[in-house]
């Protein structure tokens, strides 16, 4: 073969030169870069956490669920470890303390909840019972009759614990005797001087012939939401780190 050709084959074959690069570190961008990480990777760990907790505790509700309904008594109840547990209890209603709780809707239909307290056989203790929600059958002005059971009852239902939040739009100038806007423990303790359980029974539908619906959402499955967010922060993070690499790199200039 020729000598130029052979030298023809070789440019031809031959790598591409390597572009010399250097990395233009400057302190106000790396800084801010830094900053942007660390808040990014922060906000992921904290999503995953609170992924990571929820899915403890629907476990371990599932898990109280498949025991069976625990007892409650006179002895004041850890309201935390109780959420979302089914319980039973056994006494006798209250009427004369029952009260609604406004703004609650079913399908749209607005209405109330009715809650009757139920003093707790052998002891002082009451527990707030969620019975169930019904309409307005007379409109707003004319609260609804509901009848109490008499005697001595056995309630069965899921334990929940009320917020404490109060919204900004909540004024207890609007609530009255009988209508509340949510369900205070603190409030009922006070107004009566009876002690209560730190929990509220929602009553189980086939536990009482009656028409109130008892329908209770079960605790939102929001696991994969909040990875879903982790996700996002985490990738956040990396775009951020790529980008100011790529933005930090230069071409060397040769002298």
């Amino acid at each position: 073969m020729p000598r130029a050709n052979v030298l023809s084959a070789l440019c031809v074959f031959s790598p591409s030169p390597i572009i010399p690069v250097r990395i233009d570190f400057r302190w106000i961008p790396a800084a801010a870069t830094l900053l942007g990480l660390l808040l990014f990777v922060y906000l992921g760990l904290w999503q995953s956490g609170k992924g990571d907790r929820l899915e403890a505790q629907l476990a371990s509700m599932q898990a109280r669920h498949a025991l069976g309904a625990v007892p409650v008594g006179g002895a004041r109840v850890d309201a935390q470890q109780l959420r979302d547990a089914p319980i039973a209890v056994r006494g006798f209603y209250e009427p004369q303390r029952q009260f609604f709780v406004d703004n609650r809707q079913l399908d749209g239909l607005p209405g109330v909840h009715v809650i009757t307290p139920l003093h707790i056989e052998g002891s002082e203790m009451r527990i707030l019972v969620n019975r169930g929600w019904i309409g307005w059958p007379l409109g707003r002005g004319v609260l609804p009759v509901v009848d109490v059971p008499s005697g001595l009852v056995n309630v069965n239902g899921i334990a929940s614990v009320p917020s404490t939040k109060k919204f900004f739009l909540m004024s207890e100038q609007t609530e009255s005797a009988q209508l509340w806007l949510r369900v205070d423990l603190a409030r009922y303790a006070s107004q009566t001087g009876q002690a209560v359980q730190p929990v509220v029974l929602l009553q189980n539908q086939e536990d009482a012939a009656d028409k109130l619906v008892r329908r209770w959402d079960p605790p939102e499955d929001r696991v994969a939401k909040h990875r879903g967010y982790a996700f996002q922060w985490f990738g956040m993070a990396l775009a951020l780190l790529i980008f100011y690499l790529v933005a930090s790199v230069r071409k060397k200039v040769s002298p």
